[in-house]
C-alpha cells in the first residue's frame, strides 16, 4: 500500500467478515481479562475480616465508610482519565498499562502493613480498575462487526459479571482451611493479581491493535497489515475466500475531547451519562441496601442474606437472556423497555411482604437491573462513539455515573429513614427509572446494527 494512502476500509473490511474462530480468541481475551479483575469483587468479604476479625477498621468510624467511597473516587477518576489517554495511545498498550497499574496496586494492598497504606493501594485500585473497565468495554466494540456486536459485547458482560459469585466462593474456601485471617485478606488481593499477570501476558501476545484506531490516528500501513493478518487467519481456519467488499471508504476523523460537549456528541454524552446514572444508582441501591431492606421489614440477618443472594442469582440469568436477545430489539427501545420493567417491578417489590413474594420479586427485579447492566455498561454506552473519541466518551459517562454513586447513598439513606422505610427506596429506584426512560426515549440515538464509522458520522 502507498505511503501516502489515507483510508485502508478498515471498517468495511471488518463488518464484512463472517464470525469465525479469531472473533471468539478476540472475545474470550477480553472476557478472561474482565473476570480476574476483581478488586473490587473482594471488597465485601475483605472488609468483612479487617472490620470483625483484625479490627483495623470500626463501626461508624470514618475509616469504615472511606471504605467503599476510596474506591468509587478512584474509579472515577480512572474512566475519566484513562478514556482519553487510550485514544492517543491505543488500545492494546493502554489495556497493558491499565493492566499493570492495578496489578501493581493489588500486590500492594497484599503487602499492606496497615490500614492507611491500604487505603493508599484501594485508591490506586479503583483508577487502574475504572480505566481498564472503560478500554476492555470500549475498544472491544472495534474488533466485532456491527451486525452483532451487542450479542459479543453481551457475553463480555456474562463472562465478567461471574466475578463476584467466584471471588465470594473463593473467599469461602479460603476460609475453610483454617488459615489465619491476617493471611486471609492478603491471599484474596494475591489470586486476581497472578491471574491478571496471566491475562495481561495473553493480551500481549494474542490482541492486535484495533486496526480502525491505528487508521484513525493515520497510521493506514499499519492498520492494512493488521487487518490483512486478520484476514488470512480467518480465511485459513474457515476454509473459505472472504466476501468481497462492498463499501466504499468512509472517512475517519480526528475528534479533540473538546468535541464531547458540543454539537451532536454532546446529545450523545447527556444520554450515555444518564444511562449510566441509572445504572449505577439502581445496582449500587440493591445490591449494598437489600439486606438492610429486608431487615427493616422484621427478617433476621440469614433470613436477609438468604433472600439477598437468592435474589442475586437473577443477575447472571438477566445478563445471559440479554445476550440472546441484544441484536433483535432496537437500542432506544431495549433500554426504554427494560427502564420501564424496572420502575414497575420496584414498586411491585416494595409491595411484598412475604418471604416467597420478596424473594421471587427481586429475583425477577435483579434479572431486568442485570440485562439493564450489560446493556448500559457493556454495549450502548461504548459502542455510540466515533473511533477517535470513543474511550473519552465512553470514560466521561462511566465517570459520570460513578459520581452518582458518591450522592445517591446519602438521598436513599435519607427515604430509608423517612416514614416511608424501604417502600420509598423502591419507590425512589422506580422514579429514577422513570424519569431516565423518558430521556433515553427522547433523546437516545440507534446504534444497533450500524458499522462504527457510521455511529461516528456526527456530520
Amino acid at each position: 500500500m502507498a505511503s501516502d494512502a489515507k483510508s485502508a476500509n478498515i471498517g468495511a473490511r471488518l463488518d464484512r467478515l463472517p464470525n469465525s474462530g479469531w472473533h471468539i480468541k478476540m472475545w474470550l481475551v477480553t472476557a478472561f481479562a474482565l473476570l480476574v479483575c476483581w478488586s473490587n469483587g473482594i471488597s465485601g468479604s475483605v472488609q468483612n475480616i479487617l472490620l470483625n476479625e483484625l479490627h483495623w477498621l470500626k463501626d461508624g468510624t470514618t475509616l469504615l465508610a472511606m471504605w467503599g467511597t476510596t474506591y468509587t473516587a478512584g474509579q472515577l477518576f480512572g474512566a475519566l482519565v484513562g478514556g482519553p489517554i487510550g485514544d492517543r495511545i491505543g488500545r492494546k498498550k493502554s489495556i497493558l498499562l491499565y493492566e499493570v497499574i492495578h496489578i501493581i496496586a493489588m500486590i500492594g494492598g497484599a503487602v499492606s502493613p496497615n490500614v492507611y497504606v491500604l487505603y493508599v493501594f484501594r485508591l490506586l485500585q479503583g483508577f487502574g480498575l475504572g480505566a481498564l473497565l472503560v478500554v476492555l468495554f470500549a475498544g472491544f466494540t472495534e474488533y466485532v462487526p456491527g451486525r452483532n456486536r451487542g450479542v459479543w459485547s453481551s457475553r463480555n458482560s456474562f463472562i465478567g459479571n461471574w466475578a463476584h459469585p467466584i471471588c465470594n466462593g473463593i473467599a469461602f474456601v479460603i476460609v475453610s482451611t483454617g488459615i489465619s485471617y491476617n493471611m486471609n485478606w492478603r491471599i484474596q488481593y494475591m489470586i486476581p493479581s497472578i491471574l491478571s499477570i496471566i491475562a495481561s501476558l495473553i493480551i500481549a501476545k494474542k490482541l492486535p491493535e484495533s486496526p480502525r484506531w491505528l487508521e484513525a490516528q493515520g497510521r493506514v500501513e499499519e492498520a492494512d497489515a493488521i487487518m490483512t493478518r486478520i484476514e488470512k487467519e480467518i480465511e485459513a481456519s474457515t476454509g473459505k475466500p472472504l466476501p468481497p467488499v462492498t463499501e466504499a471508504p468512509k472517512p475517519v476523523k480526528q475528534l479533540p475531547y473538546s468535541a464531547l460537549f458540543r454539537g451532536k456528541l454532546l446529545r450523545r454524552t447527556i444520554v450515555g451519562s444518564l444511562v449510566l446514572i441509572g445504572m449505577n444508582t439502581i445496582q449500587y441501591t440493591l445490591m449494598t441496601w437489600m439486606p438492610s431492606l429486608l431487615a427493616s421489614l422484621g427478617y433476621d440477618t440469614s433470613q436477609s442474606q438468604f433472600m439477598t443472594m437468592f435474589g442475586l442469582f437473577g443477575a447472571p440469568f438477566g445478563i445471559f437472556i440479554a445476550s440472546l436477545i441484544m441484536d433483535k430489539i432496537p437500542r432506544r427501545v431495549m433500554g426504554v423497555l427494560l427502564l420501564v420493567l424496572m420502575a414497575v417491578l420496584g414498586i411491585i417489590t416494595g409491595q411484598q411482604t412475604t418471604m416467597t413474594a420478596l424473594i421471587v420479586s427481586t429475583f425477577f427485579l435483579n434479572t431486568i437491573i442485570y440485562m439493564y447492566v450489560c446493556y448500559a455498561s457493556a454495549v450502548y454506552v461504548p459502542e455510540m462513539w466515533p473511533t477517535s473519541a470513543k474511550l473519552s466518551g465512553s470514560g466521561f459517562c462511566n465517570a459520570v455515573g460513578r459520581v452518582s454513586n458518591i450522592f445517591f447513598p446519602f438521598l436513599v439513606t435519607a427515604v430509608a429513614a423517612s416514614s416511608m422505610g424501604s417502600t420509598g427506596v423502591f419507590i425512589l429506584i422506580s422514579a429514577v427509572a422513570a424519569v431516565i426512560a423518558v430521556c433515553v426515549l427522547l433523546f437516545g440515538v440507534e446504534t444497533r446494527g450500524e458499522s462504527v464509522e457510521d455511529i461516528g458520522n456526527i456530520d
